[in-house]
Parts: C-alpha cells; sequence; structure tokens
C-alpha cells in the first residue's frame, strides 16, 4: 500500500512539474543508481534553426532527501557554430540554511532549475551541444536522480 501512495505523489509530481513555460528543448538524463560520478557527463544536442530568437536556457536537477549538501556545483561545456567552446561553473542552491529544501518536491524528490542564460541569442544556427559535469569534492556523488537542459524561446 506504501508502494502505491509513493507512485501516485510521483505522477502527480510529473504533472505538475510539466505544466508552465512550453520548452522548446527539454532533455533530462538519468543518473544510474543515483550515484553522479566526474566521468559520467550528460550530453545535449540542440538544433537552433532561427538565430533571432531569445532564449532562456535552464539547468534541471533531481535529488533525494537523502542528498548530503545544500548546494552542488556543475560545469556547464557548450559549443557550437561561431561559439567558442566555453565552460562555465554555477551553483545549484539546493537547501535554505535551516535545512529547509528548495525547488519543487514530492515524497522524497526535489526538483531543481537553475536559470545560466538568460535572453540569449545564439550566435548562428546549426547544432550546440552541452554538457554537464558535477564539480563537486565528492565523487560520485550520492542521491542526484537525474540531470537536464531546458531551453525556453523568449
Amino acid at each position: 500500500m506504501k508502494t502505491i501512495g509513493y507512485n501516485f505523489l510521483v505522477i502527480i509530481f510529473l504533472m505538475l512539474t510539466s505544466c508552465g513555460d512550453q520548452a522548446f528543448y527539454e532533455k533530462n538524463e538519468p543518473i544510474k543508481n543515483r550515484s553522479w560520478a566526474y566521468n559520467e557527463i550528460p550530453q545535449f544536442e540542440v538544433h537552433i534553426t532561427d538565430k533571432n530568437i531569445k532564449y532562456d536556457v535552464f539547468v534541471n536537477l533531481r535529488h533525494t532527501t537523502h542528498y548530503g549538501f545544500s548546494n552542488l556545483f556543475v560545469l556547464v561545456h557548450e559549443k557550437g557554430p561561431q561559439l567558442r567552446d566555453t565552460a562555465f561553473r554555477h551553483e545549484l542552491k539546493l537547501a535554505e540554511l535551516d535545512g529547509r529544501w528548495t525547488g519543487k518536491g514530492a515524497g522524497s524528490l526535489f526538483q531543481n532549475q537553475l536559470l545560466i542564460k538568460e535572453n540569449f541569442t545564439f550566435p548562428d544556427t546549426g547544432v550546440y551541444h552541452f554538457a554537464i559535469e558535477q564539480n563537486m569534492r565528492e565523487n560520485p556523488l550520492k542521491e542526484i536522480s537525474d540531470v537536464g537542459l531546458k531551453i525556453v524561446q523568449k
């Protein structure tokens, strides 16, 4: 009976988080065994057909309540037409000082998004590659469920 209740909460959570801004691109990669190692770097390929449109770019992250830190540092690698290969370090705040988790939660799973580019215009049309690498001292990083990229057209 407990499993049915948990599954129901997960379904409701997924339904609620799917509402809102319609994404131009969104993909989430599961982290095997909820254990994110340095050498596991989720890759995302985005095809841009109009270089005049502005976008907001987000990193998606899901973690359990057993995650051992209040934040998470990631390196976001970017490359594409007329874009230098770059890597930027970003911090996701996952908990308040009093220990309350930020983001949206259902059961023992919490989802956070971090805006990494606002009103961004891609320099040219073509395929752009993004990769998200965990940049914490712990390896592997436990209790990370999945990581993703979301791009919303303005």
